[in-house]
């Protein structure tokens, strides 16, 4: 029994119910323990987090692959769950405590995990609520947590395993440290922004007498951080710069704190920039860390000059003046500049104004300034013990297997950007100075010994009775952890069935800024642990950006909520547009105009079903093509047929982008636009006619496979249309997707396609020379086909009511003004006297000409103009390209017009 569809389609009233309806009713994970397993595990969201449009695009993208495979019987699992997030959680509680004037310190570290957890069972994990309202169809009775006792368990037995085959270890090397939060951060947590800064160009006097080879008893050096110098330990120059070849291997004095230091040579200086001298500090900069390494020096050697709040202390050697210490490094900059200044050392930047010379301490310069992007404040790279994964060793099996074809990278594109970043691989740092997260697994003897357990009985045992222990005070990064996702969340180190059933995953899909930070770790710790890769495809997609290519940012204010969008349009037309907008890794550009459209899709669909439901056409009960004699009924399921061939392309290529357009051409141009109009005079006449019943029948089932079809990426209104359409033995989540069998005539499809393509040129020309559209007009063909002889003469009735055409004649036309038109190869003549004034329009249709001639021209100079394009805003720029292709058109279009007046 149908229900009958209300006149206006009402996003909202559907989507909460029928998520509600699936969820409860165990429906995302139906018990299927025969079916063949497709896995796919989501990118963990931070649970402090909350759904912005990457979110949106990344699940969406995920969401259509597994309703697809559950729609075509597969056991099909999405994985889902939360990461712990670290610092992000971490902030936000202390954030919390300050509020009440209290902070993490007052509490003992277990105390304050304590707090977070129950901060977490409170209030994180809002993403997972929001991931519903979009529609995911994940495994909810599932949900994972890394910081779960089964996942905390994985990840401790994977450092203790790594630690023992020699790939993790502790070392002394830089970091990105943020001073604010007092921990090391990864390099996705840095953002570096372009801020006002200044250059200061110093001379650093050469020891001994020592002169170079022009006569100076100096070296010039220059620098965006002279702080710095309080723990410079060398000064390099190039090895092939002439200038210097003299000093290399003698010693500078360096103002400030006496230190003597030696001048080395080193590819990094770059002759070209500067003075050719590069001063170097390789505990505070990496680039002269490797500088240090290279000319000898080890780690332990190299000198700290902050704590970790970026406060000056003393450095091993003791040479820093006392009235630096306990600076922040801001006020010792200032300081380090003015006491180069008064012992004379400070070269004054010069500028010329009106003839005036004027001194500057420094060089106003725009800097690239690397930021954390939790703690806010400047990152500095700083000297620390830390734990590290051989990344280089673990990288090796997953390059192998991108290179062998055993993983496949989609797009390909991305294969030379993974190749160059793991084959170039530095050591992972893996601990982070907070409370929150997995402790490390490292206990400290007092003999100096480092015992590394999973436990401390385990520790204690290896130590020794009686040995005083202490655990060590860091936790693991995130990534860490979250790198065991396709296979801890399924049971892993136990043997459970789940585990030996979806492992390997199917496909990984993500955004390719995550790359290296999670996918390509999956992929070493797979191969570490299983001995195999995790999946065998990974799709990487673009990023979301503003309307205008920017990259959303919220400081720019053009970030776009997700949220909002499916408040005014609906979840449907939002999945709609991230599937048809993404292009295989490509960007993709927010326009709420298509989201728009998108939603008046899903209205056009509503009304088809009401327009359906109006002529008594319900539930199809078959799953196979009705028997059809109509043509027009035996086109609608040849073209059923062609649109399933073209989704299951796209869906094995991954061409999201494909897949959407073949479903949304297909149900607005050929199910609405065309066979709901071919169909309509059947039911003017005997509602119990066979032609009746067949059509019915036919449209029943069209419409079915429609709802099956476009399911994947509109799940919400199509599940409420095929429960509107009739009584069902099973939600639409669980139907069966459509076969391709299903045998039709050639004639009767190739006749309604001539119709069609006759009816569309017709519409067509009519607009372009300014006839009305219901207007009747007369046809002559001289030399018809056989097919156009049949339609014709079968369908005139068709033809008149569509192309408006009537009569169609057989022979030459009269003499005078017409149009031609040309449909599968037949050449109609339309004559035109009478119709338009054919003078006035050959003279509208001349001067639109003119002016598009005149503006593509125009435009086509500017792209021309090299300082256009490369100095004009990239928006102008765009805009002026989307223009001239339009005046381009417009050309084309209206000299045809012209051509068709004669």
């Amino acid at each position: 029994m149908t229900t009958e569809l209300t006149k206006t389609f009402d996003p909202a009233e559907i989507e909460q119910r029928w998520y509600a309806h699936w969820e409860e009713n165990g429906l995302f994970r139906p018990e299927r323990p025969d079916a063949e397993p497709f896995t796919i595990v989501n990118p963990p969201p931070n649970i402090t987090g909350s759904l912005h449009i990457g979110h949106a695009l990344d699940n969406t993208l995920q969401d259509i692959v597994i309703r697809y495979e559950r729609l075509r019987g597969k056991d099909a699992l999405w994985v889902v769950g939360t990461d712990h997030a670290g610092i992000a959680t971490q902030m936000v509680v202390e954030r919390q405590l300050e509020q009440h004037q209290d902070k993490r310190t007052n509490y003992s570290r277990e105390q304050f995990v304590d707090k977070v957890r129950e901060w977490k069972a409170e209030s994180g994990g809002a993403i997972t609520r929001q991931l519903r309202r979009l529609g995911c169809s994940m495994d909810w009775s599932r949900e994972q947590f890394t910081m779960d006792p089964h996942f905390s368990s994985a990840v401790i037995k994977v450092f203790v395993d790594l630690y023992n085959d020699g790939l993790i270890y502790r070392d002394k090397r830089l970091v990105n440290w943020d001073p604010k939060l007092k921990t090391a951060i990864s390099d996705l947590e840095v953002e570096t922004r372009e801020v006002p800064g200044h250059f200061w160009h110093f001379k650093y006097p050469l020891a001994d007498g020592v002169k170079t080879a022009d006569g100076k008893d100096y070296l010039v050096v220059a620098t965006t951080r002279p702080e710095t110098m309080l723990a410079d330990m060398a000064v390099a120059v190039h090895p092939s710069d002439e200038r210097y070849a003299s000093v290399v291997g003698k010693e500078i004095l360096q103002p400030i704190t006496g230190r003597r230091f030696k001048v080395v040579a080193d590819e990094h200086a770059d002759p070209e920039l500067g003075s050719g001298v590069v001063k170097i500090t390789p505990g505070h900069d990496f680039n002269d860390f490797e500088v240090g390494r290279r000319a000898g020096m080890k780690a332990g050697e190299m000198l700290n000059m902050l704590d970790g709040e970026a406060r000056v202390v003393q450095t091993a050697d003791g040479l820093v003046p006392d009235e630096f210490l306990g600076l922040d490094r801001f006020d010792a900059r200032k300081l380090v500049v003015e006491r180069m200044k008064n012992c004379g050392c400070l070269i004054p930047h010069v500028t010329e104004k009106d003839g005036e010379r004027t001194e500057h301490d420094a060089e106003p310069r725009t800097i690239q300034q690397p930021f954390g992007d939790r703690g806010g404040v400047p990152i500095e790279p700083w000297l620390t013990d830390q734990w590290y994964v051989d990344a280089e060793k673990l990288a090796q099996k997953p390059i192998e297997a991108v290179k062998s074809g055993a993983v496949e990278i989609v797009p390909k594109s991305w294969e030379k950007t993974f190749f160059n970043w793991m084959e170039n691989i530095q050591p992972w740092c893996v601990s982070r100075q907070l409370w929150w997260g997995h402790r490390i697994p490292a206990w400290y003897a007092e003999d100096g010994r480092v015992i590394v357990a999973e436990n401390a009985e385990a520790a204690q045992s290896l130590a020794g009775p009686g040995v005083s222990l202490t655990q060590d005070e860091d936790v693991l990064d995130t990534w860490f952890s979250s790198a065991l996702w396709p296979f801890a969340t399924l049971g892993w180190p136990d043997k459970t069935a789940l585990l030996d059933k979806h492992f390997p995953n199917d496909l990984l899909i993500s955004g390719f800024d995550i790359l290296f930070f999670w996918d390509a770790r999956m992929l070493m710790q797979g191969y570490q642990f299983m001995g195999e890769a995790p999946w065998p495809r990974l799709y990487l997609h673009g990023l979301v950006r503003a309307a205008d290519g920017a990259k959303m940012s919220k400081s720019k204010g053009n970030v776009v909520d997700p949220l909002g969008l499916i408040d005014q349009y609906g979840a449907d037309a939002l999945r709609f547009f991230m599937a048809a907008m993404e292009s295989q890794g490509r960007d993709i550009k927010m326009d709420d105009k298509r989201v728009e459209g998108y939603r008046n899709f899903a209205t056009k669909l509503w009304n088809a079903a009401r327009f359906c439901q109006s002529n008594s056409i319900g539930a199809s009960d078959t799953i196979a093509a009705p028997t059809a004699r109509l043509a027009a009924n035996q086109w609608i399921i040849g073209e059923v047929v062609e649109t399933l061939a073209e989704l299951d392309k796209a869906m094995a290529e991954l061409r999201f982008d494909a897949a959407a357009n073949a479903i949304y051409h297909f149900v607005w141009d050929r199910f609405c636009d065309w066979y709901l109009e071919l169909i309509k005079p059947v039911f003017s006449g005997d509602a119990d006619s066979l032609a009746a019943v067949e059509t019915r029948a036919v449209a029943g089932w069209a419409l079915d496979q429609i709802l099956v079809m476009l399911h994947p990426f509109m799940p919400f209104i199509t599940e409420e249309l095929w429960h509107a359409q009739g009584e069902r033995p099973y939600e639409l989540i669980l139907a069966k997707w459509p076969a391709h069998e299903a045998q039709v005539s050639k004639d009767a499809t190739d006749a309604i396609d001539w119709m069609i393509e006759l009816t569309t040129v017709v519409r067509s020309a009519k607009n372009e020379v300014g006839i009305a559209p219901g207007a009747k007009l007369a046809a002559f063909c001289a030399n018809p086909s056989e097919l156009a002889r049949r339609v014709v003469e079968r369908s005139s009735a068709a033809i008149e009511r569509l192309a408006r055409l009537t009569p169609v004649t057989f022979g030459e036309a009269p003499a005078g003004a017409a149009m031609q038109v040309t449909a599968g190869g037949d050449l109609f003549v339309i004559p035109l006297e009478g119709v338009i004034d054919i003078d006035a329009e050959k003279a509208r249709l001349a001067k639109a000409l003119e002016a598009s001639r005149k503006e593509a021209k125009s435009l086509e100079g500017r792209l021309n103009n090299a300082n256009f394009v490369e100095r004009a805003k990239p928006e102008a720029v765009e805009k002026a390209r989307t223009d001239h292709a339009h005046h381009t058109a417009e050309i084309a279009r209206l000299e045809a017009a012209l051509a068709r007046l004669g």
